[in-house]
């Protein structure tokens, strides 16, 4: 392995992190939070909450680049990871993901809550081991069943403040859960030669990509009706409903894009707005909590 200075050791670090990939959670968690409360939760609650998922989740991300280390190293869009470049060794990774976990469950533990806690385990080591280890590579439907361990942020938000599971917090896990499938698909469909490559049974690679385009329209179809869910239940009002169904029919868009024009920029077009579509949906779902427009 390199030398490297300090500054570039704790940039490299930072990487196996996945920063962007943790503040998308972490926001959709902070929603959940603030939903689950009328008024603003106690700053410091809060605080430590966001900082235990944001350490659980950053040392899952560690763990799954250690554990798809040689096959990072055979695709071109992770072959510039640490792990794969020689940049830091399987020891460092592993003592990093350590650290972070435990201080994650202290913390949750201590200063937020055991139940906030102990789902926070059970979805850290869902994403780390259970999906990166086994379903990732013995199913094509790996994203749909792994999805449920990367839905859950709203849910550990919402029990960080109350201490418990409610249902409206699960509603928010769905919303997650749908997006889920049509959000990687799309990538996985631009992705699917290096996926073959390294033998990962993503659902383009096992089934076709005109299979693969007909299940994101699918699921772009239910994620409407879903999304739709929080009105009809009487958790928002219309601020969100005015957000939710646009946003809906624009990926529904997309996905009818991807089934005419049938290339990978187009592909790669509706994974890059479903990213905006969730952040604006939550963005609408906050909104909505504090303004309280009902008809």
């Amino acid at each position: 392995m390199t030398s490297l200075s300090p500054a570039l050791a704790w940039k490299k670090y930072l990487t196996l992190c996945k920063p962007n990939v943790v503040l998308e959670m972490l926001f959709t968690a902070i929603v959940g939070m603030l939903l689950a409360v009328p008024g603003m939760p106690p700053l410091d609650t809060l605080a430590y909450s966001i900082t235990g998922i944001a350490l659980a989740s950053a040392s899952a991300a560690a763990i799954n680049q250690f554990i798809d280390r040689k096959a990072d190293a055979e695709m071109r869009r992770t072959e510039n990871r640490p792990l794969p470049k020689g940049e830091l060794t399987a020891a460092q990774v592993i003592a990093f993901a350590a650290i972070l976990g435990v201080a994650s469950m202290v913390l949750l533990i201590v200063k937020v809550n055991v139940l906030t806690a102990v789902l926070t385990f059970l979805s850290l080591f869902g994403y780390a081991f259970i999906y990166t280890v086994y379903l990732k590579r013995m199913t094509p439907q790996n994203i749909v069943i792994g999805g449920a361990f990367g839905a859950t942020p709203p849910l550990l938000g919402w029990t960080a403040m109350t201490n418990e599971v409610h249902p409206y917090a699960l509603l928010l896990m769905l919303i997650i859960f749908v997006w889920t499938p049509p959000h990687f698909w799309a990538l996985a469909i631009a992705r699917r030669e290096e996926y073959a490559k390294v033998n990962i049974p993503m659902l383009p690679v096992t089934h076709g990509i005109k299979f693969t385009r007909l299940q994101i329209l699918l699921y772009t179809l239910l994620l409407l009706i879903v999304t739709v869910l929080p009105y009809l239940t009487g958790m928002t009002g219309l601020i969100y409903l005015a957000a939710a169904v646009p946003l809906g029919l624009v990926f529904i868009y997309f996905a009818l894009l991807m089934m005419r024009r049938k290339d990978n920029k187009t592909a790669m077009r509706t994974f890059a707005y479903s990213i905006i579509y969730l952040t604006v949906l939550f963005a609408a779902l906050l909104l909505d909590h504090y303004l309280m427009i009902r008809p």
